[in-house]
């Protein structure tokens, strides 16, 4: 009796240590939305099972090796034990009760995280290899995601090719992001400043480069930027013919995470420089780069596959690119000299 009034002395020790010493390491990122609070609560449960086992397995071991050690010279056998059923029935019974209330203390975590705002403002999301792109009710599309403080928003997220995971650390949610269907994220940000949203789903070969500046501002001033990109935006609609603004506008929402436009390599052929060059083929072949060949790239972007690069599986039409998008990124182009 005296060795477990001992152990279980020490494990009372060591549990709030481990406690301490885990909450004094900051693992968490600051909190920066209604979400994140609720999920910080599991968290510090979470941290409190966790101490609490570490503490019973780490003090009854090194308990043993010091106190049951065999003795210089002792060479007879340990006693021999059958088993104990009180003890297997009570250490079957309670981590059995532990993991439903944990279970529990999950899905009250989720439902928190998932009530619905009936006046929450809707952003579609579309991810692809390795972009986001935001589109907001107003009508205009922005590849940073602006947020108002306080106000509840669900991201109706789809993916252009494979799947992706949006993942904004100081929001603590997290959510896939599929091909061919549409996925919900609900978000109150409560905090201004700027964050990061990343992809959490290894996606291809840029997968660590998929990020998108998250910037929560007043409601003021987020009804400012608005009325500015929605300005903006109207001022380049109006502009008759293939426009090169507008052509770096979708550049920027579709093109920039593969295409480069300062000569640097990409995952595709950069496109400083491009417009009436010839260009080699890995077919041993070649072809200028007119409109035609530039249209043709965008639309069927194996059809004719630059030496050195593999066909790449993203389809900007797919994604909803206009013939009249393309005439405005072929005009972009023809200034990248």
């Amino acid at each position: 009796m005296r060795h477990f009034v001992i152990v279980g002395v020490l494990v009372a020790i060591l549990t709030p240590l481990t406690y301490i010493g885990l909450s004094s390491a900051h693992m968490m990122p600051v909190e920066a939305s209604a979400q994140s609070q609720i999920v910080d609560q599991m968290w510090n449960w979470d941290m409190m099972a966790v101490s609490f086992l570490l503490a019973l397995i780490v003090v009854p071991m090194f308990y043993s090796l010091i106190v049951f050690r065999r003795k210089k010279g002792d060479t007879t056998d340990a006693e021999h034990v059958e088993g104990n059923t009180k003890l297997e029935v009570t250490w079957t019974i309670i981590p059995l009760i532990t993991v439903l209330v944990f279970a529990y203390l999950g899905a009250y975590t989720l439902g928190e995280t998932r009530i619905a705002d009936p006046n929450a403002m809707v952003i579609k999301v579309r991810a692809q290899q390795w972009s986001w792109s935001f589109e907001y009710p107003d009508g205009f599309t922005s590849t940073d995601l602006h947020l108002p403080k306080d106000q509840q928003v669900v991201l109706k997220m789809q993916s252009s090719d494979v799947i992706h995971s949006f993942w904004v650390p100081e929001f603590r949610i997290k959510q896939d992001v599929l091909p061919g269907r549409v996925t919900d994220y609900r978000i109150t940000p409560d905090m201004i400043g700027s964050y990061k949203v990343r992809c959490a789903e290894l996606c291809g070969t840029s997968h660590a480069y998929m990020e998108a500046n998250v910037i929560v501002t007043s409601q003021a001033d987020y009804k400012a930027w608005v009325a500015d990109q929605v300005a903006a935006a109207q001022a380049l609609a109006a502009i008759p013919g293939p426009n090169a603004a507008r052509g770096e506008k979708i550049y920027e929402q579709y093109c920039r995470a593969c295409h480069s436009i300062d000569g640097s390599k990409g995952q595709s052929p950069t496109w400083r420089g491009l417009y009436g060059s010839t260009v080699e083929l890995n077919d041993g072949s070649a072809v200028v780069a007119d409109d035609a060949y530039i249209t043709e790239s965008i639309k069927q972007p194996a059809a004719k596959v630059v030496k050195g690069f593999d066909a790449m599986g993203f389809n900007p039409v797919n994604a909803g690119v206009t013939d009249a998008q393309i005439a405005d990124l072929i005009a972009f182009i023809q200034t990248l000299k």
